[in-house]
Formats: C-alpha cells, structure tokens, sequence
C-alpha cells in the first residue's frame, strides 16, 4: 500500500495520483503534495515594474482608470495610502480620496 496523505477535504483514505496531482475518488478533489495550508504565504503580488507589495504599502496609479457605474476616472499619478492585498482578480483594495472604497489590480500600478 502505499503512502498517500488521506483527502484534505473529506478525509478520504483512498486517495490516488494522477500525474502530479492527487485525486480523491469520493469528493472528486485535486491538489498538489507542494500545498501544505501555507499557501497563503506564497503568494506575491507585484506592480507593473516588478516590485513585491505588501499590506500598508502606499502606490501610485500609472494609467487613467474609467470607474465603472461612474463617469469619473481615476488620473494617471493618483497616491494610494494603506493598500491592503486580497484574493482575486482586482488584487488591492483600498480606499481612495474623493472615490471611496475602490479594489484595483496590481499590474495598474507602481509602489511609491
């Protein structure tokens, strides 16, 4: 028999690999033997030139944004303070100045 980590989900004994991936026959879910619960720490996020951000940051937006459901943008050289990182596809969420809460994806920006 051997020695495969029981399902991370439901606690499935009769996992299997499927190339690099294990696979639980009873929930049907794939994970890797690299994702330890720690993934979270792994993730990096950078700006547009390459720099690593992190939480409390402070960026500069490079390129006039439209907002959407608004006529207002968002000028190219706007500061934002107090960034905060987050899951998703617009990966910063902070507030801005005159627009509020906004959520805006790190490849707009650069670290000031």
């Amino acid at each position: 028999m051997s020695n495969l980590p029981n399902c991370p989900k439901c606690n499935s004994e009769y996992t299997y690999e499927d190339g690099s991936l294990l696979v639980c026959p009873e929930c049907a879910y794939e994970w890797s033997l690299q994702e330890g619960g720690s993934s979270d720490d792994e993730k990096v996020v950078k700006d547009a030139h390459g720099n690593v951000l992190n939480d409390g940051d402070a960026v500069t937006i490079i390129k006039d944004l439209k907002v959407k459901g608004s006529s207002s943008v968002l000028k190219l050289g706007t500061k934002v303070k107090s960034i905060r990182l987050i899951d998703g596809d617009h990966n910063i969420d902070c507030k801005i100045d005159g627009f509020g809460a906004m959520k805006l994806k790190s490849e707009f920006v650069k670290k000031a």
